[in-house]
């Protein structure tokens, strides 16, 4: 009986773990996922790179291929902005730095602070998609009716060429939405579209 009773102690103490790791991943499952989407490029999401990074690539002598890298921008309807790409798209050569601009006018008469979320397609190019500067990296605060460019300081990582499932790729679409804030918003930006007010110059 006591040795049922050990048992019983070890089971109901097992599930007790379980469910506490549950609601730990549960918790965190934003955070974990963000982490592995920037760690593997998964839904193309972009990485973030130094320009040590790309100043060692030059560093190689080496001529690589060029690509067309298109610019998409959207905003959420709650956020009283407009929002584009100075250039539709450029032409670079793999592992040089580009930089362009993307801008942003405040329509409303208050003060607004905006978050963007970003990928780039195909979704397989995720990984060897670097940015060494980018708006995305903080939250941005128009005053009203104030207009501002932002740059973007990218590379396609020469690695790509080694992948057989990127390589291929010519073409190469860097999208952002802006939401407002979370703060100001009062819930957590989603990479969605849904209800968004699109001002694409694709």
């Amino acid at each position: 009986m006591a040795s049922l009773r050990h048992r019983n102690r070890w089971v109901v103490l097992g599930l007790c773990l379980v469910l506490g790791a549950m609601v730990v991943l549960v918790s965190n499952s934003v955070s974990i996922y963000n982490l592995v989407c920037r760690v593997t490029g998964l839904g193309g999401t972009t990485q973030v790179a130094t320009q040590a990074k790309a100043d060692a690539i030059a560093a190689e002598g080496k001529t690589f291929p060029l690509v067309t890298v298109r610019f998409n921008a959207d905003v959420n309807g709650d956020i009283p902005w407009s929002f584009y790409p100075v250039q539709r798209q450029v032409r670079v050569q793999i592992g040089v730095p580009q930089t362009i601009y993307f801008r942003a006018v405040n329509h409303s008469s208050q003060r607004v602070t905006g978050t963007a979320t970003f990928n780039v397609t195909p979704f397989q190019v995720g990984p060897y998609f670097d940015k060494i500067e980018c708006f995305c990296f903080t939250e941005q605060t128009l005053e009203p009716g104030q207009s501002v460019e932002m740059p973007v300081r990218f590379f396609v990582d020469p690695s790509i060429l080694k992948d057989p499932d990127g390589r291929d790729f010519k073409t190469i679409t860097l999208s952002y939405t802006f939401f407002r804030a979370k703060d100001q918003a009062g819930g957590t930006p989603q990479a969605s579209n849904n209800g968004a007010s699109s001002t694409s110059l694709n």
